[in-house]
Parts: C-alpha cells; sequence; structure tokens
C-alpha cells in the first residue's frame, strides 16, 4: 500500500486539478460556446480531446520535455507567439457563429484531434501542466510520478470542463434568438482575446 504521505500528496495534486480545470479559460470559454452553438453531444468529442490532449503533455512533460525547453530557451516565445496567433484565430471563428446547429462545413464543433492538439499551444494548459509537474512529487520513479499526475489529472478534467459544454447548452433556449446569440458569441470572442493579453505583456516585458 501507498503511506500516508503519496497518498496526501496525490489529493493535493487532484485539488490542483481541478482548480485548474473548472475555472475559466481559452478552453472552458470555447466550450462554453460549443455548448451553446451546438449542443452537449457534439460538444463530447471536444471535451475528450482537451482531457486526452492535457494527459498526454503531462506524461511528455513529466518524462522530461520540460528539459527540452530549458535547453532551448527560445522555444518559449515560439510557443507564445503560436499560442497567441490561434487564439485569436479561434475568437474570429466563435465571433463568425451565427446561427444554432450549424451544420456546413466550416462551422461545426471542435474535433477530438484539433480539440487534443490545441493544448500544446494552449497557454493556460502549458502552465497547469509544468506547475503541477514541479510541484507534487507522488514518487521518486520519474515514469510512475508522470503516469500518477497524469491519473489525477484524467479523474477530475473531465466532469470539471464538461459543467461549461452542459451550461452553454442550458443556454440555447435563452440565446435562440440570432441577436441574443450574435451578442454572446462576440463576448466569448472578447474573452478569448483577454486571455491572450498576459502572453502580449509577456513577450513586449
Amino acid at each position: 500500500m501507498m503511506p500516508a504521505l503519496p497518498y496526501a500528496a496525490f489529493f493535493a495534486a487532484m485539488t490542483f486539478a481541478l482548480v485548474m480545470s473548472i475555472t475559466p479559460g481559452p478552453n472552458n470559454t470555447m466550450l462554453l460556446a460549443s455548448g451553446v452553438n451546438f449542443g452537449f453531444r457534439r460538444t463530447l468529442p471536444h471535451m475528450m480531446g482537451i482531457t486526452s490532449g492535457c494527459i498526454v503533455m503531462m506524461l511528455a512533460i513529466g518524462l522530461g520535455l520540460g528539459q527540452l525547453f530549458a535547453r532551448v530557451p527560445v522555444l518559449y516565445p515560439v510557443l507564445e507567439i503560436a499560442s497567441a496567433g490561434y487564439l485569436l484565430y479561434l475568437a474570429w471563428k466563435i465571433a463568425a457563429s451565427d446561427a444554432l446547429s450549424v451544420e456546413s462545413a466550416d462551422k461545426r464543433p471542435m474535433t477530438f484531434l484539433q480539440a487534443a492538439a490545441f493544448q500544446w499551444v494552449n497557454p493556460k494548459a502549458w502552465m497547469m501542466v509544468v506547475t503541477g509537474v514541479t510541484a507534487f512529487r507522488l514518487d521518486d520513479n520519474l515514469l510512475i510520478n508522470a503516469l500518477l499526475l497524469a491519473a489525477a489529472f484524467a479523474l477530475v478534467n473531465l466532469p470539471s470542463i464538461s459543467v461549461w459544454a452542459a451550461f452553454g447548452m442550458a443556454m440555447r433556449r435563452l440565446l435562440s434568438r440570432p441577436s441574443m446569440l450574435r451578442v454572446f458569441n462576440l463576448m466569448m470572442a472578447a474573452l478569448l482575446i483577454a486571455s491572450t493579453v498576459p502572453t502580449f505583456w509577456h513577450g513586449l516585458s
């Protein structure tokens, strides 16, 4: 059996993952918008992609990918620029969505693979994963530690982010009027743009 301290550390890691997963950020903003525009069921691949992408990131960083960024510092500003640029693109896509249950090819929910890949340019995901790896030591073995951290995030991430998609779905009737939906999507786009401000500020400083 695991001694008491690792259990306490695992619970602490889960608590950290819960706070980071359920609080506002690019993922949850997009899930809220997707729940409104496409409904909960069609947003499921998006949610599962977020969780899977975060788990893969946690394993990769936990197994040593973080050392690459420490050895090649120029990768950080490159990642920041890519992250900010992609978030601005997603903000534009949300702002351009103006109808519920859109079926056209260029207006559809984010797919599983798109959501998983997005985590690699999501500033909040990087902060969550890097902080988690550096702050929580659950086992002295590098592989086991990475697996335990990934498990802690896997247990709480999907239930946490699903709340945002469910809330979006609950708002569909309220936002059934095109004018209200337009205002909502513009607000969600503005929140995504606002999430890029820390990245740009860090780059300027």
